[in-house]
């Protein structure tokens, strides 16, 4: 799909697969085919001056396939002599079908109406039989003889190239040697139009069957047509060849001197959707020398910068990029880099989807050639009307345009963007001021200044922004700025932010014997430590170590709490092995624990902020695609079809290595997705500082996490959700199990993994003095019927504080117990060990077992909640933490298995109107209204188990933060 709307050429390639190469704003390939069929149907219709349909003439063609007998109906009318009745009927029938109804009963006499000269009916006869060939083949044969028929007319070459692209749309092992001479002969047709139709068949051939396109001479007689006199004919086989050289992974456009000769007198007479296609193919060419790259630039490729097309400036520029790593002449590099300015610049002015997609690759090129737009930062001053999106982005190029000679100028416009009603514009404001600060020596302390005139606003959300980009600051400049530290210290009540708080904290900690209530300021953390997240509680043991080491008498016994907390009370084993970690440093051998804490780490670098050099090669070398959107390479986001990754002519042997691991890691990631129904975990903590699932207590983790498991109606593709609730303690050690022994502890949780698949989270420590093995898991029965997949795999774990770690996959419908669902969930599990069996209950949240059913059709959706009496529908009020979109609702939610079904928006109100079916077929219908102006919501909520309905609003709760007011259920 390219950047900008060039039209794809009429019989242009259809690309089956999401590869690295297609472009942003095209038309969409899901679509094509039934835009295709309606423009046909459209253009077979006879034109009329009566004007424009009535409603009730466009409702005959898609209501008549509800009638009885219309079938027949059909029948008799594509078998009637008059040619306009059978255009009439073909229109039918291709409405019937593209609106979903089955009439490949009619293939055969559809099949006959093929016969006819008339060019508006072989058009739509050729429509229906593209899309009925898969499932009528045989009779699709049948049709192979007015096929090569049509391919071998003499007169009219439009004919003999809709038959050849016919028959390379109709994906039939059968079909592709009766397509062979047809289509070798179309390759050498007198007609340019028939010629580039051929030599686009050619790849969905190969598509096909790759060998038998080698076995015919396909490759070589498409290598040839790259020197045809027709433009149009060249850029539709370099298109092809750069199709088949991505499905195969093999450069079967093998590119030298005199195939680029070719390909330049092509570039200036195409069109701007073939200049693409021969720019991106010039782009793949490596120069030998600097006397060629600058020969192909200034034969061709420079007079596209002022193409009206930003698809062609982009692929142009993308051209020049990379060309200019082969120019020696740093003269000729600059004047270069000073003629893509211009276009650049316009570009800018176009609309905001185009802007953004431009951005994001100028934030690339200024990083690889600091001196294009360098003079040109008032282009990416924010206006009034901007987007958001668009606003973030202009202040990332900022940044990186930031000079010393710009400086001044770029932090007023931060100052004034700090100030703006939109909170995520703001923030990215003052995160900005703070990387230039970074990136800039001689401008750090007016940097530091702006950022004091923030903090001195008291604004909550700029103030946490602040402390977090002023805690980098000082690891740039360490001993340079600590005057400040007094100012944060007056604004913690504002800290409410885990990442805020952690900064805050490590502030403290760093700074703590030139802080005098040092001690303080961290003891009134810790009075919520075991509430804070993982990062923050991580940061608060380090900072509290910090304190003591150096200032011990102040903070003995504050030291002593925090590790007690860490090692005792805590779940978490990165923080429990941490605090073991430290508490036998201070205990052994505090002056090695000074050296270990205390130690001079290394300061952030001026190019932090800019993206590694090896992957902006790789980055340019994609400018005008989604990798240079995304800012990541291909085979990151590509999960259609991993395989196709881009093509790279002479790559290094560093790239090669990088490929060959790429391709081990996913043919390991495909044995392991064609296991059937195979649990994937991918929940974990990010904010863990790099540490072991398993315990420096000794004992490895279990490996029962990829045991089968059922999705509740779940796909292979869904991704995982994030854990909703962490993993809670569910059993002490001292708690005694059937036989009274104890030394067991248990912390679960009930998370999702791909596809949909249900699992029990489990980490155990063995606190008694012997080993503990031999484990067994049973589940007492459930209103879901949940039940274990598989058995516990679990290691011997180590006495005295030994952990392991593992995921039971679970099966639902197993073990139902026919009682309603409790309020809250939980699940009654038996642990069986080789010391005793204890016994757990574990909470769960509603998500855990509801089915990836997809969005309800809107009808289907409208007509249950209309029948739905007002009596049975439960309703309750509440307010959002913080003010949110339709959108960001909708998406959430969708994470967690609940699809919305359609959207209305009032005068004061938006309405998502929502569906979720359990794992046992009880569907939970909904509507959420979300005030406009405010954080107000209303959930209304209808289901036949009336049980559900409070569960659901407590799930709704603790999925989107609401307060509901009197609780669920009220």
């Amino acid at each position: 799909l390219k950047v900008a709307g060039a039209e794809a050429p009429p019989c242009g390639p259809c690309p089956r697969r999401a590869g690295p190469g297609w472009r942003i704003g095209g038309p969409s390939p899901r679509n094509k085919g039934v835009g295709r069929i309606m423009a046909v149907a459209a253009a077979a219709s006879p034109r009329s001056n009566s004007g424009p349909p009535t409603s009730r003439g466009k409702g005959r063609f898609f209501d008549a396939a509800g009638k009885r007998g219309e079938l027949q109906q059909f029948k008799d009318e594509l078998n009637h002599a008059s040619k306009e009745k059978k255009k009439e009927a073909l229109k039918k029938v291709i409405q019937a079908m593209t609106v979903g109804s089955d009439v490949s009963s009619l293939f055969p006499d559809v099949v006959n109406c093929m016969q006819t000269n008339s060019m508006d009916l072989k058009k739509l006869v050729y429509l229906y039989v593209i899309n009925y060939a898969k499932a009528q083949p045989d009779l699709a044969i049948l049709a192979i003889h007015s096929f090569r028929k049509d391919a071998n007319d003499a007169h009219n070459p439009l004919l003999r190239a809709l038959a050849v692209r016919t028959m390379g749309c109709i994906r039939l092992e059968q079909m592709t040697e009766y397509l062979l001479e047809p289509l070798r002969r179309c390759c050498k047709d007198p007609d340019a139009y028939v010629r580039k139709t051929a030599v686009i068949c050619i790849a969905k051939l190969f598509d096909i069957n790759r060998e038998l396109v080698e076995d015919q001479g396909f490759i070589e007689i498409l290598r040839d047509m790259l020197g045809d006199s027709n433009p149009m004919v060249v850029a539709n086989a370099v298109a092809s060849f750069c199709e088949i050289s991505t499905s195969s992974r093999k450069n079967y456009l093998q590119l030298n001197e005199d195939t680029i000769s070719k390909l330049l007198p092509a570039l200036n007479e195409s069109s701007e959707w073939g200049q693409v296609f021969l720019l991106d193919a010039i782009a793949m060419y490596d120069p030998p020398n600097s006397r060629v790259a600058e020969t192909i630039l200034e034969r061709g490729v420079m007079a596209r910068l002022s193409h009206a097309n930003s698809a062609v400036v982009l692929s142009a520029i993308k051209v020049m990029m990379k060309f200019m790593d082969r120019i020696q002449s740093p003269e000729l590099v600059r004047a270069l880099c000073k003629k893509m300015t211009p276009p650049l610049v316009t570009l800018l002015s176009h609309e905001p989807e185009i802007q953004y997609v431009v951005m994001r690759n100028i934030n690339l090129i200024v990083q690889k050639q600091p001196q294009i737009l360098q003079g040109e930062v008032r282009m990416f001053v924010c206006k009034y009307n901007d987007p958001l999106y668009v606003k973030l982005e202009k202040i990332s190029v900022m940044v990186q345009l930031a000079s010393e000679k710009s400086i001044d100028q770029i932090l007023s416009e931060f100052r004034e963007y700090a100030s703006e009603v939109d909170i995520e514009c703001v923030r990215r404001s003052v995160r900005a001021i703070g990387q230039c600060a970074i990136k800039l020596n001689r401008a750090t302390e007016r940097c530091v200044d702006v950022l004091l005139e923030l903090i001195r606003t008291k604004v909550s959300y700029v103030v946490q922004e602040a402390v977090v980009v002023i805690r980098d600051i000082f690891r740039r400049y360490p001993g340079k700025y600590e005057t400040i530290i007094s100012d944060l210290c007056e604004n913690l009540d504002n800290l409410d932010e885990p990442e805020a708080k952690a900064a805050m904290i490590w502030i403290i900690g760093e700074y703590a014997d030139r802080i005098d209530n040092s001690s303080e300021l961290l003891e009134s953390f810790c009075e919520s430590f075991l509430d804070e997240p993982a990062n923050v509680q991580l940061q608060l043991l380090t900072a509290t170590v910090k304190l003591c080491l150096k200032r011990p008498q102040a903070s003995r016994d504050l030291v002593q709490r925090v590790l007690k907390i860490a090692t005792d009370e805590s779940n978490n084993p990165d923080l429990r092995d941490r605090g073991y970690m430290y508490w036998r440093m201070l205990s052994k051998n505090p002056e090695m624990a000074k050296k270990v804490v205390l130690s001079e780490r290394p300061t952030i670098a001026e190019d932090s902020l800019m993206t590694q050099p090896k992957i902006l090669d790789r980055l340019i070398s994609n400018l005008c695609t989604l990798s240079s959107v995304y800012h990541e390479m291909p085979e990151q986001f590509l999960t259609a079809d991993r395989k196709n990754l881009l093509v790279h002519a002479g790559a290094d042997d560093d790239e090669e290595d990088e490929r060959e691991n790429i391709e081990r890691v996913q043919h390991e990631m495909r044995a392991r997705s064609q296991a059937p129904q195979r649990y994937v975990e991918e929940s974990g903590s990010e904010d863990s500082d790099g540490g072991s699932r398993t315990s420096s207590s000794g004992s490895a983790a279990g490996g029962g996490a990829s045991a089968t498991a059922g999705a509740p109606g779940g796909g292979n593709d869904t991704p995982a959700p994030p854990p909703l609730r962490p993993m809670a303690a569910v059993l002490n050690e001292q708690t005694a199990g059937q036989n009274g022994q104890k030394g067991l502890r248990v912390a679960a949780a009930v998370v999702r993994g791909k596809g949909g698949a249900i699992g029990l989270q489990l980490m155990v420590g063995n606190f008694s003095p012997q080993p503990m093995s031999g484990w067994a898991v049973q589940f007492n029965k459930n209103p879901f019927g949940l039940a274990p997949a598989g058995p516990l795999q679990l290691p011997e774990v180590a006495p005295n504080g030994g952990t392991a770690q593992t995921t039971l996959p679970i099966q639902p419908n197993q073990l139902i117990s026919g009682t309603a669902p409790s309020q809250p969930l939980f699940l009654e599990v038996a642990v069986k060990t080789n010391i005793d069996v204890f016994y757990l209950s574990i909470g769960y949240d509603l998500s855990a077992v509801l089915a990836c059913t997809g969005p309800m059709p809107k009808d289907a959706f409208q007509q249950t909640w209309q029948q739905v009496p007002p009596e049975a529908k439960a309703r309750t009020m509440g307010q959002f933490s913080q003010k949110v979109t339709p959108e960001m609702v909708s998406q959430r939610l969708r994470q967690y298995y609940v699809y919305t079904a359609a959207q209305t928006q009032g005068n004061d109100a938006d309405n998502l109107y929502l569906s979720a079916t359990t794992s046992n077929q009880l569907v939970m219908y909904c509507e959420l209204s979300m005030q406009k102006s405010a954080v107000g919501v209303m959930l209304t909520c209808a289901c036949k188990a009336p049980p559900l309905v409070p569960l659901f609003q407590s799930f709704v709760s603790e999925c989107l933060r609401v307060r509901w007011q009197g609780g669920p259920g009220s």
